[in-house]
This record gives C-alpha cells, sequence and structure tokens, in this order.
C-alpha cells in the first residue's frame, strides 16, 4: 500500500472541512492502492475514525441487487425481459413491466419514500424526515408492504416511456430474485457475489438495526417539540428503504467488487455489456451510473442514507477505483448534499483522466 500521496490526503482533508464527521478513502490506482480515514469515531469524543470499519452503502446497494439478478439471468433461472407480474402475480403489476426496466428505473413504477414531482409537488411515501422518522426508526417495513404502498400511488408514466429513480425498483428485483432462485436475496448474494470474491464486511442486514465493529457513528438533527435534539442513529432498521439502499460494507469490499465488476470477473460479457448501457435520460445503465468525460468513461452508483454515505467510482476497465464511506450529522433539510455532490464531481474528474495523485 501506497502512503505519501499528498493529493489524496488533500482531498480527505477537503471532504471532511466540508462538514462530514468522518470519512474512509481507499485509492487503487497504477501507483498502487491507498487508504486512510479523518475525523471522529464519535460526536464530541477524541477518538480518530477508523479507516476500514464498516457502513451503510445506500443506494450503492442497487449495483449489487442489479448484479445478483444478472447473475441468475446468466444462470438461466429469469430473463432481462420477463414480465414482473408473472413473477411477482399477487401484486397486480402492469404487465408491460419487465425485469429489464426495473433495474434501469424506466417502469414508472412510484417510489415508496415519496416523490418530487416536476410542479414541485411533495407525495410522501413511508416516514423519512424529522421527528417521525426518528419515531419510526426501529420499525420493520416488510418489502411486500413497500412495494403495496408504492402501487396504491399512481404510475409516474406507462412502462418503458420515461425514466424516474425508484427505491420501489429494487425492492420488486429483490423479490423477483428471491422468487427465482427459491432462496432468501442474502444467501443468493453470499452465493453469487460475497464468497467468490472473498468479501467478508458486506452483507443484507435484513430487519437488524446493529452495525458491526469496527464503525463510525452517524447522527440526526431534528426539532421535536420546539427544541432541537441530535440523536445518535447508528443503529436504525433499514427495511424502510430495503432493497433500495439498505447494505453494509467497507471500502476495501466497494473496491474489490466494483474492480471485479468493471474488469469482467463477475458476468459474462454480454450482460456486463447490456448493463453498462445506459438509458439516455440519466446515463443509468442496469444498477450503476455511465457517465462519459473528457477523459474516458467512469461508471458509478454513490449511495446516502441517515448519516452515512458511499462513493463507489471505477473506470471503464475496473483498474482504476475510489471508494469511501462517510458519516455526518444529518438533518431533515439535507445540508450535507451540496457538499456530497461536490465530492462526487471531484472524484468523477480525478477517476476519468488518472489525476488521484501518484
Amino acid at each position: 500500500m501506497t502512503t505519501s500521496r499528498p493529493a489524496l490526503r488533500a482531498a480527505l482533508d477537503d471532504l471532511l472541512g466540508s462538514g462530514f464527521l468522518s470519512v474512509q478513502l481507499r485509492v487503487n490506482d497504477e501507483h498502487g492502492e491507498w487508504a486512510a480515514a479523518a475525523g471522529a469515531r464519535e460526536l464530541g469524543r477524541p477518538a480518530g475514525a477508523v479507516p476500514d470499519g464498516h457502513f451503510r452503502i445506500g443506494s450503492s446497494t442497487k449495483s449489487f441487487v442489479a448484479t445478483v439478478v444478472l447473475l441468475l439471468v446468466a444462470e438461466g433461472r429469469l430473463g432481462l425481459d420477463d414480465p414482473v407480474a408473472g413473477r411477482l402475480p399477487e401484486f397486480g403489476l402492469d404487465p408491460r413491466i419487465t425485469v429489464r426496466m426495473l433495474l434501469q428505473h424506466t417502469s414508472g413504477v412510484f417510489n415508496h419514500t415519496g416523490e418530487l414531482l416536476p410542479d414541485g409537488t411533495v407525495v410522501p411515501g413511508v416516514p423519512w424526515r424529522g421527528a417521525e422518522w426518528v419515531a419510526n426508526r426501529f420499525r420493520t417495513y416488510p418489502p411486500e408492504d413497500l412495494v403495496r404502498l408504492s402501487l396504491s400511488r399512481p404510475a409516474r408514466f406507462a412502462p418503458g416511456t420515461g425514466w424516474s429513480y425508484s427505491n420501489t425498483n429494487y425492492v420488486l428485483a429483490r423479490l423477483v430474485a428471491e422468487r427465482a432462485a427459491g432462496r432468501p436475496f442474502a444467501a443468493e448474494l453470499r452465493r453469487l457475489v460475497l464468497a467468490p470474491l472473498g468479501l467478508t464486511g458486506t452483507f443484507a442486514p435484513g430487519t437488524d438495526p446493529e452495525l458491526p465493529a469496527p464503525h463510525n457513528h452517524g447522527y440526526y438533527r431534528y426539532e421535536d417539540g420546539g427544541r432541537e435534539h441530535t440523536l445518535d442513529i447508528t443503529r436504525q432498521n433499514p427495511s424502510w428503504v430495503g432493497a433500495g439502499g439498505d447494505l453494509v460494507s467497507t471500502t476495501r469490499d466497494l473496491h474489490l467488487y466494483f474492480s471485479a465488476l468493471l474488469g469482467g470477473r463477475l458476468l459474462p460479457p454480454e450482460l456486463l455489456a447490456a448493463m453498462r448501457t445506459p438509458e439516455p435520460t440519466a446515463g443509468y445503465g442496469l444498477g450503476l451510473f455511465v457517465q462519459e468525460t473528457a477523459g474516458g468513461t467512469v461508471l458509478h452508483h454513490h449511495g446516502a442514507t441517515m448519516g452515512s454515505a458511499a462513493l463507489m467510482f471505477g473506470s471503464a476497465d475496473g483498474t482504476r477505483t475510489v471508494t469511501a464511506g462517510l458519516t455526518w450529522v444529518d438533518d431533515p433539510d439535507l445540508t450535507i448534499a451540496p457538499a456530497f455532490q461536490r465530492a462526487q464531481q471531484h472524484f468523477t474528474d480525478a477517476v476519468s483522466c488518472g489525476r488521484l495523485g501518484g
């Protein structure tokens, strides 16, 4: 592991200075591997951030779900263009919705965590803001209930005629995978991805609120009864977001996974090509974003959940990756979002041009 890379140390410090409580950063490229952490393990305590701790990866989960589905396609257990209604008849889904549409967010299914409509109207879903989320943070939401909530709201558009990011697409995709495999998703994830790659820090927690040690802590600031509160929310039941963002991982595992995926060591060539073929509206393939830059193609799927986030970038061939785990003091106004977006853009540019600091 290379140790003296001042540009990466500066990037780490910049992230910390933009409002994050802790940052774990790992870079793998032609110069070798560099990993470090900065910040605090817990708010108001002197212990420094752990460098390779577990963290909740939010929507980076979607890439893992898509990979499992595609590996089941490779095994002949389902097809990308299979109607989802035939796999999950109990929901009465639009028969035009296919597995591919779920993975690419072109199904039109309402997002169970809520939608912001083009006219500015907010249509709520499960609670995810303020005191209401805090009160429900240990509640179990069965995936079937999340689907039924979504289907109780009007579709965003006819299947295949638009693009809209919906966590429910991936709740459905995970249910399809379980039905096709005849086993829980966690077992298929281990069989198809985690065990072959030797990933020891990644798992699907289901309804378990615990985060294994070591880890850094995430927090939530909210108002209740006219008073402001700051709460440690490291422990939370992630079933409210479900397969849209519930996995736990480490920067090491994210690197090993993404480099293997992009390097062609997980999927057959034709399915990797399908995964990397973007829908033109947002550049979304099947479980990852495909971004063309002046320096080349960058693949990524980042994620954020309450108090915790992941960055996961890779070059087209997987030889250059950046993975990060972040914690902060979250709030209902998502005030950390601009800093998170700036970090994404910084590393997109660095990965595409190979300017990660040698």
